[in-house]
C-alpha cells in the first residue's frame, strides 16, 4: 500500500487541507463569540450550512456516481477556495451575513468532496488495506486538526483574525494541486454507474440495497450515536472555555481528543484480532456515553480533558471499523449515492443536535445537557443491540460472490 503514489497524495493533501480547515474553524468560533452572545443563535447560524448540505445531498450522490471522482474532487476544491473570500469579507465588514455565505458555500463544497473521497479510496487501495488506509486517513486528519488548532491559537495572539483565513486559502490551494496529481482508474465502474442511473436514480436506489445488506444499514444507524457529542462539540468547547474562564482550554481539548483518536485508530487494528466487529461498535458507542457523563464535572480541567480523551479513543476505534463495513459490504457502484446519503443523514442529525444543544445550553446549562445526551446515547445503544439480536443481523464481513458486486 505504501508504494502507491495515490495513497501518499491523498494523505499529504489531507494534512495540508486539515491545517486550513481547522485554522478556519477556530476563526469561526472566535468570530461568533465576538458577534453573537446567545448559544442558540450561534447554533442557528452554524446549522444554515448543514441545511444547504442536506438539500444538495441527493444531487451530489447522483453526480458522484455518474462522474469521475477526480473531477468532482477538483470542482469541490475550487468551491472551497471561493468560499474563503466570503469569510474575509465578513471580517472586513463585521457582517454576520457574509459569514453565513461562507458557511453555506464551504458546506456545499464538503457535500461533494467527502463522499467523492470516500468513494475514491476503495479504488486506490486493495480491500485488505482498507482498515489501515481509513485509520491512517483519519489519523492524518486528526494530526492536522491538532496542529491547525494550535497554529490558530498562536496566530490569534500575534496576528489578526483574517490571517487564519489566508492560511486556509493557501492550504486549500495546495490541496487542489495534490488532487490534480491523483490517478484513479475508474473505467468500467463509472460506465456501470451511468448505465444503472441514466438521468434518474438518487437516494431511492440506495434503500433496496440497504435491505439487501442489513449489516450496512445497522452500522449506518449506529454511527448516529456519536453524533450527539460530535454535533455539539464546538458549542461544548465554547461553553467549557467560559465555565473555566480560559481561552487556552480550547486548544488543549482539541489536542487531547485528537491524540486519543490517533491512538484509538492504531489500537483498533490490534483490537480487531481479539474482538468481533459487533463488540467493537457497541462497546465504543457505550464509551461515547461515558465521555458525555464525565462532562458533568466540566469545571474540573483534568476530568474535562479525560472526557475528551475517552471520546477521542472511542471514535478512533469506532469510525474506521464502521467505514470498512461501508466500503467492503456496500456495492461499489452505489458508493457515491450511499456516502452522500450518509453525509446527508449526518447533516440532519447535526442540525437537530446543534439546535437542541444551543437551546439546552441557554435553558438548563452544560451539566444538565450532557446528562441528557448521555442517557439518550446509552438508550439508543441498548435499543440497537436488541434490534440487531432480534433481526439476527451479523456485522462481520461475509464472503460474497464477486458477481454480486453490482445489484441491478
Amino acid at each position: 500500500m505504501w508504494k502507491n503514489r495515490n495513497v501518499w497524495i491523498i494523505l499529504s493533501g489531507e494534512m495540508i487541507a486539515g491545517l486550513g480547515l481547522w485554522t478556519g474553524i477556530i476563526g469561526n468560533l472566535e468570530f461568533l463569540q465576538e458577534k453573537i452572545p446567545s448559544d442558540f443563535v450561534k447554533a442557528m447560524i452554524l446549522s444554515i450550512g448543514l441545511l444547504a448540505g442536506i438539500i444538495a445531498g441527493p444531487t451530489a450522490g447522483r453526480i458522484i456516481d455518474q462522474s469521475r471522482k477526480k473531477t468532482v474532487l477538483i470542482v469541490a476544491g475550487l468551491g472551497r477556495l471561493i468560499s474563503v473570500i466570503f469569510m474575509l469579507l465578513a471580517i472586513a465588514t463585521g457582517s454576520v451575513w457574509w459569514m453565513v455565505a461562507f458557511i453555506i458555500s464551504i458546506q456545499l463544497s464538503a457535500t461533494f468532496y467527502f463522499p467523492a473521497l470516500q468513494s475514491a479510496i476503495p479504488l486506490v487501495v486493495k480491500d485488505e488495506d482498507l482498515l489501515t488506509m481509513n485509520g491512517m486517513h483519519m489519523n492524518v486528519a486528526t494530526i492536522s486538526r491538532v496542529l491547525g488548532t494550535a497554529l490558530a491559537g498562536v496566530m490569534l495572539v500575534y496576528w489578526s483574525l483574517s490571517s487564519l483565513y489566508w492560511v486556509s486559502m493557501i492550504a486549500y490551494a495546495a490541496l487542489l494541486g495534490f488532487t490534480m496529481m491523483l490517478k484513479i482508474d475508474e473505467g468500467k465502474g463509472s460506465e456501470r454507474s451511468l448505465r444503472i442511473d441514466g438521468d434518474k436514480g438518487g437516494f431511492m436506489e440506495v434503500f433496496p440495497v440497504l435491505k439487501e445488506f442489513p449489516a450496512v444499514g445497522m452500522t449506518l444507524i449506529m454511527t448516529m450515536i456519536p453524533l450527539l457529542f460530535i454535533g455539539s462539540f464546538n458549542l461544548i468547547v465554547i461553553n467549557i472555555s467560559e465555565i473555566q474562564d480560559s481561552a487556552s482550554i480550547k486548544g488543549l481539548i482539541y489536542t487531547f481528543e485528537g491524540i486519543a483518536f490517533m491512538i484509538g485508530s492504531f489500537a483498533v487494528k490490534l483490537i480487531t484480532r481479539k474482538w468481533k466487529t459487533t463488540v467493537i461498535l457497541f462497546f465504543f458507542a457505550t464509551m461515547v456515553a461515558v465521555a458525555e457523563f464525565m462532562l458533568f464535572f466540566a469545571h474540573n480541567i483534568i476530568v474535562t480533558l479525560a472526557s475528551f480523551a475517552v471520546l477521542g479513543f472511542a471514535l478512533g476505534c469506532f469510525f474506521p471499523t464502521a467505514m470498512v463495513i461501508f466500503q467492503k459490504q456496500m456495492p461499489k457502484a452505489y458508493h457515491g449515492r450511499f456516502f452522500s446519503f450518509r453525509n446527508m443523514l449526518e447533516r440532519v442529525m447535526f442540525q437537530v443536535v446543534l439546535l437542541s444543544a444551543g437551546a439546552f445550553l441557554d435553558i438548563v446549562g452544560l451539566q444538565m445537557m450532557v446528562i441528557i445526551f448521555g442517557m439518550v446515547s446509552l438508550s439508543l445503544t441498548l435499543l440497537f443491540f436488541i434490534q440487531m439480536k432480534r433481526r439476527n443481523i451479523v456485522l462481520e464481513e461475509k464472503l460474497t460472490d464477486p458477481a454480486a458486486e453490482v445489484i441491478l
